[in-house]
């Protein structure tokens, strides 16, 4: 049996819908209990906005376009607050847009927290490969780096690639194999590396780092085989998804996220936002997943996300642990 230490995902990550107004915009969270994000990334379901991505590290008005490799811009009619239960947003049309068919956006809220697995680390790069401090107190498994002074790219550790290889959020390729990226180091229990490479430590630049370990039952970072079937490949993480991220790492392809808040008629979820494009959300035929009580099923041949025979890499986080820590069994699906 798969047991947790959070009974209570919402304490840690939510998914939140909300109606852009165009005007000053209290959003507060849907969980029973509160819950004061660090990280928010926004995005506007139904217009062609960028991502934008906000975090109690760099501060409140300071945002950034995972769609894009744009350096750090600020506006205080973006984010306005990280609030006990939510988050303000105030004017600006790609966070709350009030014109109807541009006003429908999502964001997923996260909280830093080692108890949950996250951590948010920001440092000033110096060019030369290195070894940075962080507080998990275990080893991440996932980790996004952004230069914010400059123009680069988003560059992307996944354990199962290896600290030999990146992949970029911001676009569609494949990746490559660079040193100058993280160093050819894996990271630690308390320390991850980078190296020369100007988006991952630009000298005299600041950066940002969001790293993630895995928390059984709330948090999983893995890799699965398309079988480009309908009947496609099902993937264990020993919780019901929240939200899912995945991608194949072996052609161009898109980075595909899917969320429970957002479920077509048959209780499937085939509306995928692209964190790689600003696309508006997408309901794309053979793109079907299925969040069940241990982990998520592909119910299309889509071949970002399920090609036949192709190596796909995935973020997860939960909605319920398949078994609590007092080994009760989540209701099954």
């Amino acid at each position: 049996m798969a047991y947790t230490t959070i009974d209570n995902p919402e304490l840690y990550f939510q998914t939140k819908l909300y109606t852009g107004t165009g005007s000053s915009n209290a959003i507060t969270l849907d969980g029973d209990e509160n819950m004061q994000p660090d990280w928010v990334w926004i995005k506007c379901r139904d217009d062609s906005h960028n991502h934008q991505v906000f975090d109690s590290i760099r501060g409140v008005h300071n945002r950034m376009r995972t769609d894009t490799d744009g350096a750090e811009t600020s506006s205080s009619e973006s984010l306005k607050s990280f609030d006990t239960d939510g988050f303000t947003v105030g004017t600006q049309a790609n966070v709350n847009a009030s014109a109807s068919g541009d006003n429908s956006f999502v964001a997923w809220n996260w909280k830093k927290t080692a108890t949950a697995g996250f951590d948010i680390v920001g440092f000033t790069g110096n060019g030369t490969a290195r070894t940075i401090s962080h507080s998990l107190s275990a080893v991440p498994k996932f980790y996004l780096v952004k230069n914010r002074s400059i123009t680069g790219h988003w560059r992307v550790y996944h354990h199962k690639l290896g600290a030999t290889k990146h992949i970029n959020l911001e676009d569609v390729g494949v990746g490559g194999t660079a040193t100058g990226v993280f160093n050819d180091t894996e990271p630690t229990s308390s320390v991850f590396s980078v190296g020369t490479d100007s988006s991952a430590n630009g000298s005299g630049n600041s950066l940002i780092v969001y790293l993630f370990s895995e928390i059984k039952g709330f948090s999983k970072f893995g890799s699965y085989t398309g079988n480009g079937n309908a009947d496609g490949t099902f993937v264990y993480t020993g919780f019901k998804p929240a939200w899912v991220m995945c991608r194949d790492v072996e052609n161009d392809a898109g980075w595909h996220i899917f969320d429970n808040k957002r479920p077509n008629a048959f209780n499937t979820i085939n509306k995928r936002i692209e964190a790689d494009n600003s696309d508006t959300e997408n309901s794309t035929s053979g793109c079907e997943i299925e969040l069940v009580s241990n982990g998520f099923k592909f119910r299309g041949n889509f071949d970002n996300i399920n090609r036949s025979g192709s190596n796909h890499i995935y973020m997860a986080f939960a909605e319920s642990p398949f078994v609590t820590s007092s080994g009760i069994p989540t209701t099954a699906r």
